[in-house]
């Protein structure tokens, strides 16, 4: 397929309803209003390929970055290529697949994180707490944990909406996966609020920490 009928079969999934509740979550004009279950279908169609993921991404269109990011080889980017790929992310769905099925399998996603924790950039610093929101659920090694949870005091109430995402995501698993922490986590996230009002589907657990945390605390044991 090229990248002209990727476009074509995507813009015939499209919905008008679906595109408005996309432009209320923060998608740009260019997007067809895809359920993501066909975006992923239309990925199924294709093979890794970077060539094409690099022609797609550069369209700027949302559902063709989605797909962009299911056909990337991680393996092949520098860390330079997927910093410039991050700044180009055009909306919250966009980064979370990106950071999913790219960054998070990048074999240098440690520089990665090194350099995007320090950037004042909302799409790369999003992508640098996810990646540390990661290393202390599975792996804290080498993290100060404690500066970690008061950068986060301090920085979390004034972030840009798109990194407090993956923030509020680094202060949950403080919470969830280290006890000596949890305390202060659901002292700090009772404070802030922020959250407290996600809308969720009956048997979901909403991202409010206060909510969050015991629940996920609740499961492990």
């Amino acid at each position: 397929m090229k990248t002209k009928q990727i476009l074509a079969e995507l813009e015939s999934l499209g919905n008008e309803a679906r595109r408005k509740h996309n432009e209320k979550a923060g998608a740009p004009a260019n997007q067809f209003g895809v359920l993501l279950g066909d975006v992923r279908k239309v990925a199924k169609k294709l093979a890794p390929d970077s060539a094409l993921a690099s022609e797609l991404w550069g369209t700027g269109n949302v559902e063709a970055q989605l797909v962009a990011t299911l056909l990337m080889k991680p393996a092949e980017l520098s860390v330079d290529e997927l910093d410039r790929i991050t700044r180009s992310t055009t909306c919250a769905h966009v980064a979370d697949w990106l950071n999913a099925y790219v960054v998070a399998r990048h074999p240098e996603q440690a520089k990665l994180e090194a350099k995007w924790m320090k950037s004042k950039e909302r799409w790369t610093l999003r992508a640098g707490w996810n990646l540390t929101a990661i290393r202390i659920a599975k792996s804290a090694a080498g993290l100060d944990l404690a500066a970690l949870l008061a950068r986060i005091e301090k920085e979390l109430p004034n972030a840009a909406p798109e990194v407090q995402w993956t923030m509020n995501l680094a202060l949950g698993n403080l919470g969830i996966h280290h006890a000596e922490f949890r305390a202060r986590v659901l002292d700090f996230g009772e404070q802030l609020g922020l959250y407290r009002d996600w809308p969720v589907s009956k048997g979901c657990i909403p991202p409010y920490v206060p909510v969050w945390v015991p629940a996920m605390v609740a499961r492990k044991s």
